[in-house]
């Protein structure tokens, strides 16, 4: 019983409930980037780079059979095993976009936690009595 009875404590600690919340948001963002990357970005990159789509590009590294399409589905669908480095620019893309945004949220929550330079202390005020009696010193002071 005090297993569970630990275990029940860890779960609930704000910090374990940060981190579920944490990693499912991120599930969604990075379903978020991976649309950004294939639908918008490889595309552009393709364009500039004569029309290439980056997903389907690959190489053989077995015999294909007579009847079977040369496409990556297809040939992943037959058991011939392709190197599909395509699919690996795709997702380093994606994971250079999912680095960069998190560091400059990171960047910005650090910004916001520093604290304001504090405004410098105006000078102590002396008490009155001790005010008075630097003035009887001093003019005492000057009268010698």
């Amino acid at each position: 019983m005090g297993m569970m009875q630990e275990f029940r404590e860890f779960a609930i600690k704000g910090n374990v409930m940060d981190l579920a919340v944490g990693v499912i948001i991120g599930g969604a963002f990075g379903k978020i980037v991976d649309s950004v990357v294939s639908d918008l970005i490889m595309p552009l990159v393709g364009l500039v780079f004569g029309k290439l789509d980056f997903s389907n590009l690959f190489v053989v590294l077995g015999t294909i059979p007579d009847g079977i399409p040369r496409t990556l589905d297809a040939l992943k669908k037959a058991g011939i095993p392709v190197f599909a480095y395509g699919n690996f620019i795709t997702v380093a893309v994606n994971f250079l976009i999912l680095a960069f945004i998190i560091f400059m949220m990171i960047k910005q929550v650090n910004r916001l936690k520093r604290e304001a330079p504090a405004a410098p202390e105006a000078a102590p005020t002396t008490p009155e009595d001790i005010q008075l009696l630097r003035e009887i010193r001093d003019s005492l002071n000057r009268k010698q």
